[in-house]
């Protein structure tokens, strides 16, 4: 027997399906079920206001694969456009900074998403409440990887469109087994053409408090310089380790972007970093990394890098530091080698 419901379920899930372009996989709801122990609380692995994750072991031809198994909330502002904007967006493209889309249900009014699972969870997990603090040059690498997963979607490399994210933060940076960053989270994407100036006037202002660019949320006009913006306030955070909002550092500093800028302005760089890493960045890697940050917060939006030269940017920020390093190595082996001399002669 059908009711309206099911039959309007079932053209829902043969929509969504067209969506992924075969690039993806059909789940039934009793595959995500028995993935998920009938979506057992103790698999949650992670929780916002979209609804829950969950850790699972998918079967396939191959084998059985860990995955995170992202279930949408009835009751969530991210409803069934932004389910569906993740599917188109993802079954497009394919980036190694990009975390994948293995598939989705959407079955019996249930909207549940596939991913490639993330062992070593999020970048803000492991700036604030990991036991153990990333070290400088992990950072940059980071930066480096999500920069080069956003130049990719910017760029459209590989696709005939362009995409602007539209919620980059640090909860959406993902780390992977090697420490390698992918950039997840693509339901308030927007696509567009690669052959013009990507630039939307939207009337609803979506994003994260403390991300959000402040041209956007007066203009509503949304441009990849957008993303540059919150992905400069993803740099402030990887050097200071503070939230992008923060009461307890009181009205001065509560806010990691103004505060950060009175620094740089100041010349007070020292002040911004992490006390988990304070006398292991090179000066000048510290004062090139500022500058990048500082100038992907510009107020006007033309005036901020692209993605693709934050990547080249950056990659210089590393090789600044990693320089430092080879040179403090070098001196300690020359050092403990005369040392070794003199006691023996």
């Amino acid at each position: 027997m059908y009711s309206a419901a099911a039959e309007s379920d079932k053209l829902a899930a043969a929509e969504s399906d067209k969506l992924a372009e075969n690039a993806c996989r059909l789940f039934s709801l009793s595959e995500i079920q028995s993935a998920t122990g009938d979506f057992d609380d103790e698999l949650a692995i992670g929780q916002g206001g979209f609804g829950k994750v969950y850790k699972g072991e998918i079967s396939s031809a191959e084998g059985g694969h860990v995955v995170a198994i992202k279930r949408l909330d009835s009751t969530s502002s991210q409803g069934e456009s932004e389910f569906r904007a993740e599917i188109e967006t993802l079954s497009k493209l394919r980036h190694c900074h990009l975390v994948p889309l293995i598939g989705y249900c959407h079955d019996n009014r249930e909207m549940i998403l596939v991913y490639k699972y993330m062992p070593n969870g999020s970048l803000d997990f492991h700036l604030r409440k990991a036991e153990t603090s990333l070290d400088w040059v992990q950072r940059i690498k980071i930066a480096i990887g999500a920069a080069r997963g956003l130049d990719y979607l910017h760029t459209g490399v590989g696709t005939r469109h362009g995409i602007i994210h539209r919620d980059i933060k640090s909860s959406n940076i993902l780390l992977d087994e090697n420490w390698e960053a992918l950039i997840s989270d693509f339901g308030l994407s927007k696509i567009g053409p690669t052959n013009q100036q990507v630039s939307y006037v939207d009337a609803s202002v979506k994003g994260t408090f403390g991300y959000l660019d402040p041209e956007f949320f007066y203009t509503n006009k949304l441009t990849r310089k957008t993303d540059v913006y919150a992905f400069g306030v993803v740099l402030f955070e990887l050097l200071s380790g503070r939230l992008p909002v923060d009461i307890r550092h009181g009205e001065e500093q509560c806010s990691l972007v103004r505060w950060a800028q009175k620094c740089v302005k100041e010349r007070k760089l020292d002040q911004m970093v992490d006390p988990n890493m304070r006398g292991n960045i090179s000066p000048k890697c510290l004062r090139h990394f500022t500058q990048i940050a500082y100038r992907c917060l510009l107020s006007v939006p033309k005036e901020r890098p692209t993605m693709t030269e934050l990547v080249a940017s950056l990659q210089a920020s590393l090789e600044l530091q990693q320089t430092h390093d080879n040179s403090a190595n070098s001196l300690g082996s020359i050092g403990f080698t005369w040392k070794i001399h003199k006691y023996f002669t």
